[in-house]
């Protein structure tokens, strides 16, 4: 995936300035694509240049804030890139390089930052069940929702397995 496509997807649901995109993005698509609010200004630039997004004045407000949104020829590179194929990225995660690693070389103290990690893993997922009761509570039949609730599940599960791995990497790093 790539920045463009992520911010296209985020102002293809809602138009708004560069700065409610950032806030958007941080509570929503930056869980599973992490991006600076510079990348994302630099990003809304060349997307603009593109001529995939327009950006018009806001009609209220202080500064210089402008107000994004997708074109027609942004939806359609939207559309193409959504039916593109591609392979499956392998996972590039240092914790698991340092697993492999203590392995390797015995114990180097990698307890204590598992544990760390486990209590981060803890909260996302507590976030996200939060995100569940309260935003997926009853059924709905909408496409979008069920699609924006398939997404929330995988996350889910993700941090479930990074939980569980947690778990039993200190109960053989503590045995």
């Amino acid at each position: 995936m790539s920045l463009p496509h992520a911010l296209l997807t985020s102002l293809s649901e809602r138009a708004g300035s560069g700065s409610e995109l950032a806030r958007r993005f941080d509570k929503s698509i930056g869980f599973f694509w992490a991006a600076t609010h510079q990348q994302i200004y630099r990003e809304l630039a060349r997307l603009e240049e593109a001529g995939w997004i327009a950006s018009l004045p806001a009609e209220s407000g202080r500064g210089r804030k402008r107000v994004y949104q997708v074109l027609p020829a942004g939806t359609e590179e939207l559309r193409r890139w959504i039916a593109e194929s591609e392979e499956p990225r392998p996972l590039r995660d240092a914790l698991m390089v340092r697993i492999r690693a203590e392995a390797a070389v015995g114990p180097a103290g990698l307890a204590d930052e598992m544990r760390r990690h486990l209590a981060l893993h803890e909260q996302k997922l507590a976030l996200y069940r939060s995100f569940e009761e309260r935003d997926f509570a009853t059924a709905s039949d909408s496409r979008e929702r069920q699609l924006q609730y398939v997404l929330l599940k995988g996350g889910i599960a993700q941090e479930e397995l990074a939980i569980n791995m947690a778990r039993e990497a200190l109960r053989v790093l503590e045995g």
